[in-house]
């Protein structure tokens, strides 16, 4: 019964959980911690950092002598030989055990475990650095979905008011039909101009959706939550361009985990390097051993025998490598290869982000620069709608120049609300070149 009540807890403290991430509205900050904490590729490349630990741990212990112990039973018959006394014994069934310890420790290998170990501390490095740039990586694509779902509900928002502005259109003209100061075909002029909102919206209604479903698939969300993100305060949010100094956000890029990594990695082939032309240096190493027998072809007891027939041995061993197929002379020019080609890769890397720097940089001006015009035209376009919708109310107009009117502000609306957030995005991307981590304030 206790057990069921347990169960019974868990299961209400997963339905009450579930519950409330479905009512709380998601902040982008939350939205990227949580992919972060729930990415299975970062789950993944958390084992691999777990595993270069261990190997960093396994890279120091090789300092430490290793020591075995064996053990070993014999039984034999026929003829064999008695090793106390070297007579030979005809058809006795003899029997004998040994015991043997053994240690060495290498004294010298060319410095190849010092090396291992500082090469092992470097995969550390790199699998940490793995980490975080995918952290970021996911940062950028959070961001870019979650200022899509705020285009869309805009978007939306702009499509819905549009609609209602059109339905209380067609109310006040066929006013205006009644009262004589409009035709019937201006009437339904507006009646189509009305539908035309209509389909609109649903488009709207209809990306909006989408985008949410793309976010909530990046955040790998289960099915049965519900993604309702916060209304952040764009409007209020800076959206002047400043002059920045390229060299600047090149130099802070500069230690992304991306380049992090490149440069870890050229450390990393260096230190195989010199363990590859440690392999070619002599070994010296210190051996020790410990060993002792029993045969019951001795009429002394095990124990004394054990005592009597100790053989404890220290001894230093020598290597040099002379021959081997130039094996070792093979293994040191891939080596040296390596580090070249790690070398240009640091280069190649930082290549890639001054071009991505100035791309985004230029980039950010380009959707400055449309922003200021859609802006401009936008609120152009409301004056000229305005004006007409004056005119068109007072029957100056048909409702041929209303329509057209109504979609050229729409049209500018909707031009401006996606130049607007383009902008932002392209300011969180150069903010990240800035400060190496995605701005969540908004």
């Amino acid at each position: 019964m206790a057990l069921f009540y347990r169960i019974l807890t868990l299961c209400m403290a997963v339905i009450f959980c579930n519950e409330a991430m479905a009512q709380q509205r998601w902040s982008l900050q939350q939205c990227i911690r949580y992919a972060q904490e729930n990415n299975l590729q970062i789950k993944q490349m958390a084992l691999s950092q777990e595993q270069a630990a261990n190997n960093l741990k396994a890279a120091r212990l090789e300092f430490f002598p290793t020591l075995n112990a064996s053990m070993g039973y014999n039984m034999s018959w026929g003829r064999s030989v008695n090793l106390n006394d070297l007579e030979i014994v005809e058809n006795k069934l003899s029997q004998s055990s040994s015991v043997n310890l053994s240690s060495s420790l290498p004294l010298f290998e060319g410095m190849r475990k010092q090396n291992n170990i500082k090469s092992s501390a470097k995969q550390l490095e790199i699998a940490r650095a793995n980490i975080e740039n995918l952290m970021d990586n996911i940062s950028i694509a959070i961001a870019k979905g979650y200022l899509q779902v705020l285009l869309c509900r805009e978007m939306e928002e702009c499509a819905l008011e549009s609609y209602k502005n059109a339905e209380a259109q067609v109310a006040r003209t066929q006013n205006l039909v009644d009262a004589g100061s409009q035709t019937y075909g201006s009437l339904l002029e507006v009646k189509s101009q009305l539908a035309n909102e209509n389909l609109q919206l649903v488009t709207a209604r209809n990306n909006y959706r989408s985008a949410l479903l793309e976010l909530h698939q990046l955040l790998n969300l289960p099915p049965d939550i519900k993604l309702e993100i916060e209304d952040p305060a764009i409007d209020n949010a800076p959206l002047e361009l400043k002059d920045e100094d390229l060299e600047t956000i090149y130099a802070n890029a500069s230690s992304l985990p991306r380049i992090r990594k490149a440069e870890l990695e050229l450390e990393h082939s260096k230190l195989q390097y010199k363990i590859q032309k440690g392999s070619a240096l002599p070994t010296i190493s210190l051996n020790a051993g410990y060993g002792t027998y029993y045969s019951d072809n001795q009429d002394t007891p095990l124990l004394t025998q054990f005592d009597n027939n100790r053989n404890p041995s220290v001894g230093f061993g020598l290597s040099i490598p002379i021959f081997n197929n130039r094996r070792t002379n093979t293994a040191i020019k891939n080596a040296r290869n390596n580090v070249e080609s790690s070398r240009i890769g640091v280069e190649i890397a930082l290549q890639e982000l001054m071009k991505e720097i100035q791309l985004a940089w230029n980039e950010a001006l380009a959707c400055h620069g449309k922003m200021e015009a859609s802006q401009r035209n936008m609120e152009a376009a409301r004056e000229s709608f305005n004006l007409t919708a004056e005119k068109f109310d007072l029957g100056l107009l048909n409702g041929t120049d209303y329509s057209t009117a109504k979609t050229n502000l729409f049209k500018a609306e909707s031009e401006y609300i996606q130049s607007k957030y383009q902008y932002i995005f392209q300011q969180k991307i150069i903010e990240y070149y800035k400060s190496g981590h995605v701005e969540t304030e908004e």
